[in-house]
């Protein structure tokens, strides 16, 4: 068995995920990403996904103004109020980053982009591994090297994903936050997994800054992701 059927194994099975429409979930995040960008935390924040397509959101997306949602489609990031009505929006928000006062602080689309593709990648992991725009190669046991096509929504084209070999179930995910900088190399190591409806889901992760030799630093904490609730929908 290949290493990627293995992960679709131990994560519910290739039917359960090429059958998946979407994910909603409960989620809290905080960490050295927030503050550095002038960010408040999300704390038990809820998100909606389709899985074989980037959308996705996310409420509330500020502190300031607790009825925002902050939705992602297709690269472009919308503000809807709690009419559900599109207050503000910005088309091809890629582009902009990491450059001009993004260096220094992110409004609430920008982290509506950030937010949105980040989870949208955690979440829809294994069926990530099936996605045609993206190359999967086993380099070593349990470790899949990952090139993705230029215009997927993602940390960076060239990723590293280890796997537990016995279990199947995901240990790290190594990145490049290109819209941070191209110096923001990060090593996303998984602390936990629950299950939600028999199903195991990475519940609690932690990003630090990545040694060249690819393991995590035990500091800063870049990123501290807690998933309270899932599933599919």
């Amino acid at each position: 068995m290949s290493l990627i059927d293995t992960v679709l194994s131990a994560y519910g099975g290739r039917d359960l995920w090429l059958k998946a429409k979407g994910i909603e979930a409960e989620f809290s995040a905080k960490g050295l990403a927030f503050t550095l960008k002038h960010r408040p935390a999300l704390h038990h924040a809820f998100l909606k996904l389709e899985v074989d397509h980037l959308v996705c959101s996310i409420h509330p997306i500020g502190s300031k103004r607790k009825s925002v949602t902050g939705k992602l489609i297709d690269g472009d990031a919308h503000l809807l109020n709690n009419l559900n009505l599109i207050t503000a929006q910005r088309k091809r928000i890629r582009q902009l980053f990491p450059y001009g006062r993004r260096l220094f602080w992110w409004d609430d689309l920008d982290m509506t982009y950030f937010a949105g593709y980040a989870m949208w990648n955690y979440l829809t992991l294994p069926r990530l591994l099936m996605d045609e725009a993206a190359q999967f190669k086993e380099v070593g046991p349990g470790v899949l090297e990952a090139e993705f096509d230029g215009s997927f929504p993602t940390h960076s084209n060239k990723q590293q994903f280890i796997f537990d070999t016995q279990t199947g179930l995901l240990q790290q995910h190594n990145y490049t936050v290109d819209i941070i900088s191209p110096l923001a190399t990060a090593a996303h190591v998984v602390k936990s997994h629950a299950l939600f409806d028999g199903i195991p889901v990475a519940n609690h992760r932690v990003v630090t800054p990545m040694r060249k030799d690819g393991t995590a630093r035990n500091g800063p904490v870049l990123i501290d992701l807690h998933i309270h609730a899932f599933r599919f929908v």
